[in-house]
């Protein structure tokens, strides 16, 4: 009787280890969609000058698809940092969908300072960044908008 019972629960015990290695195999799948919420552009925003930005300035960092000619670019994230009295560099992290990126587009990272409404510095160059070899942290040094500095 126990050479039976045994011959009848082996291949149940085994359907069941491979069912628990099949349910485990899976489960990498579901782990995409914790990589996708986990996709970042991060690194510094900074100028050159010796001067302090006013506490009330705010600095906005966007992630852009700078693909199509003659279109404006596509954000994909922004993040919004409130100066509050600090001083450059300041640090960003942007969130992505990976899914919103095709290998065979341009992307890029912007920045601009504002106070009250009032541009007070901007990039004036490409910062590439996640396809064609290009990195996922950036550096940005921005440049001062015409007219007279901030005090």
């Amino acid at each position: 009787m126990t050479l039976s019972l045994r011959s009848i629960l082996a291949p149940c015990f085994l359907s069941l280890l491979l069912g628990g290695c099949a349910a485990t195999a899976a489960a990498p799948s579901g782990g995409d969609s914790t990589a996708a919420s986990s996709a970042r552009v991060s690194g510094t925003v900074s100028y050159l000058q010796r001067i302090a930005l006013p506490p009330s300035a705010t600095i906005t960092v966007r992630l852009v698809d700078v693909s199509r000619m003659d279109a404006p670019a596509i954000v994909l994230g922004e993040q919004i940092i409130n100066a509050g009295g600090k001083q450059v560099p300041f640090s960003f992290e942007i969130s992505y969908d990976p899914a919103r990126i095709d290998p065979r587009f341009t992307y890029a990272v912007q920045a601009r300072i504002e106070d009250a409404g009032k541009l007070l510095f901007i990039t004036d160059t490409r910062y590439a960044v996640i396809t064609r070899g290009a990195p996922n942290r950036v550096d940005m040094v921005l440049r001062p908008v015409g007219g007279p500095t901030p005090k």
